[in-house]
């Protein structure tokens, strides 16, 4: 019987999976045939079994999927560093919006978005969720480097450099979903920005929007305890019972931060089946609070892992995210097996996906799913000896250590050069906007 042929073959020491769960191969091969997985096998099998255009050998290695960020800022890299430490609202009102209001625009985010896909690429991000003013730029940014994005249009009920109004802000969110609406890599969201930064007829438009059009909707929510009191006092009710009121949340909403919940929220977040993305350092950093991930887990809903932008947190590497989360979740939970290695690992990439819609292609190594895989080198000293590579991955590894990156079968970086993006340029191009925004 002749060897079936295949496109590649990635032969790794240990492969992660995800699913089946709790699970890690050790020498064996992933197959993948025309942007997607065939199937994980011994390597000798693999070997007799297909006949692949090229091969690629991990000999020290962790081969597992690509991770999900799912929630960003993609641009306002170009502001990492900028006001730091600072508590939300003033780091917001007096820092973050008057330089925008200077220096946003389609350059800003063009050049900001590429140096934070290049930034999580190189630290095995493949998918992003973003949310940001001059969203087609963003979207041009993102098809031109070929990583997988949820791009959110972001509205408020009020002007910025972004638009006029919300209805300026809908009108270019609309026209951008039509533009990629057959776009196998990009997803069009509506982002409004904060339940106290849009009024309550804005967020009746964009439920409607979102039912009609199975649109996402990915808002911050409960970010803060003055957000709390503020909309008892102007609403006489908590954000999350006014969110359920006006018919906002729903199975394809994404709330962001969530640190100040309680019981009644967490029943309206599972009755409505909606998701929750942990942004652990950036909340750590702004002390806006903690998010009770295993209390959120323990009733059923899927939280995913996202790093905020890196103006406030400042580094987008999820895998230092992951160790954050999974520390985190277990000081406030008080106990020690909350968020185990393997969780913390689903929620940074299947449960990621599920919060996107994308949880049929990607966040798993599935026969079928798209090849959207990350590999990992592990022959350093701080990663010996190893005992096992899930809690590696968890507790020791970091970003860097990341060697190859894959979308959709599409090679994205191979032994820790970028191939669709050009790290010196980029860096030139920050130089030049740190200068500008911040002149010495």
């Amino acid at each position: 019987m002749q060897p079936t042929k295949i496109d590649l073959l990635i032969n790794s020491r240990w492969i992660i999976p995800i699913v089946p769960e709790n699970r890690v191969f050790e020498n064996c091969a992933l197959a993948i045939d025309q942007q997607k997985i065939v199937g994980i096998y011994p390597q000798a099998e693999a070997l007799s079994k297909f006949n692949p255009d090229s091969v690629v050998d991990l000999d020290d290695h962790v081969l597992m999927p690509g991770l999900v960020n799912a929630h960003g800022h993609a641009a306002m890299s170009l502001l990492r560093g900028y006001a730091d430490d600072q508590p939300l609202e003033p780091w917001l009102e007096e820092h973050i919006w008057p330089v925008e209001n200077r220096f946003l625009g389609e350059q800003f985010v063009a050049d900001g978005t590429k140096l934070a896909m290049a930034e999580m690429i190189q630290t095995g991000t493949t998918c992003f969720a973003d949310m940001y003013f001059f969203a087609d730029s963003a979207a041009e940014q993102v098809r031109a480097c070929g990583m997988r994005s949820q791009i959110g249009f972001t509205v408020f009920d009020f002007p910025t450099a972004g638009g006029k109004d919300p209805d300026d802000y809908i009108h270019q969110g609309l026209k951008l979903r039509d533009t990629y609406k057959d776009n196998d890599l990009i997803k069009i969201a509506c982002a409004p920005h904060a339940p106290y930064t849009v009024g309550d007829e804005t967020l009746r438009r964009i439920a409607t929007y979102a039912n009609e059009l199975d649109m996402a909707v990915h808002i911050h929510c409960h970010e803060t305890a003055k957000e709390i009191t503020d909309s008892v006092h102007l609403y006489s009710c908590r954000p999350m019972q006014r969110l359920d009121d006006l018919g906002i949340l729903l199975p394809q909403t994404q709330l962001v931060h969530m640190t100040q919940i309680d019981k009644d929220d967490i029943r309206l977040i599972q009755d409505n089946n909606c998701h929750v993305v942990h942004c652990p350092e950036s909340n750590l950093k702004l002390a806006s609070g903690f998010c009770p991930v295993a209390e959120l887990m323990d009733a059923g809903i899927n939280v995913a892992l996202g790093t905020d932008g890196a103006a406030s947190n400042n580094d987008l590497d999820l895998f230092g995210e992951l160790k954050t989360a999974a520390l985190l979740a277990k000081g406030v939970s008080g106990d020690a097996s909350a968020l185990d290695a393997h969780a913390a690992l689903r929620m940074a990439t299947l449960n990621g996906a599920k919060a996107l819609g994308w949880q049929d292609q990607i966040g798993s190594l599935e026969a079928g799913k798209s090849a959207d895989i990350i590999a990992v080198e592990i022959n350093s000293l701080s990663q010996k000896p190893l005992y096992n590579p899930a809690s590696q991955m968890v507790y020791t590894n970091a970003g860097s250590q990341v060697s190859h990156s894959w979308v959709a079968g599409k090679a994205l970086m191979k032994e820790r050069t970028l191939l669709t993006l050009n790290e010196a340029e980029l860096i030139q191009t920050a130089d030049q906007w740190r200068t500008q925004i911040k002149p010495d």
